[in-house]
């Protein structure tokens, strides 16, 4: 029996959607792209500029849209990733801000303008842990990072 996602983020880029969907399947693992809709697909062995196209990033599915300049990505919206440990935060954080813009917090933009957020599990139990002066340390130790470093938040927490 097939799964089907009830809400699917659907992601408006200038021209350029074809090339966000082949570089985030390149950066996440068990990533697919989908069915991909293209200006001239009505004509025998045309194919044109990508119109829209779904793909899946780590089993989350997507839409995207090569809408035109009208609307452009802001921090209003990110997407999470939830990393294991630092290895996957490094991995995504240089990854994803390759040609973008790194920024405070986990925060980063990547070369779309999309907006991301690379936070280490360990954040959560730092941040919602039962020692509340503990939380404050990680949170203040948090809003000096850029890039989140998981030794220095559980330090923090535990008071080194």
């Amino acid at each position: 029996m097939e799964i089907r996602q009830k809400i699917t983020p659907f992601l408006w880029f200038d021209n350029n959607a074809e090339e966000a969907i082949n570089f985030y399947i390149a950066v996440f693992e068990g990533s697919a792209v989908g069915d991909l809709a293209r200006y001239g697909d009505a004509a025998p062995g045309k194919t044109g500029r990508l119109i829209t196209g779904t793909f899946s990033l780590a089993g989350q599915q997507f839409m995207a849209l090569n809408g035109g300049p009208m609307f452009k990505f802001n921090e209003a919206i990110s997407l999470f990733v939830d990393c294991k440990d630092q290895e996957e935060v490094d991995y995504f954080w240089e990854k994803l801000s390759e040609g973008g813009e790194k920024s405070r917090c986990g925060w980063l933009k990547d070369k779309f303008g999309l907006s991301w957020q690379i936070v280490p599990d360990t954040l959560t139990k730092v941040l919602y842990g039962a020692d509340r002066e503990g939380s404050a340390r990680a949170m203040q130790a948090m809003m000096k990072m850029d890039k989140l470093i998981v030794k220095d938040l559980q330090d923090a927490y535990d008071g080194k």
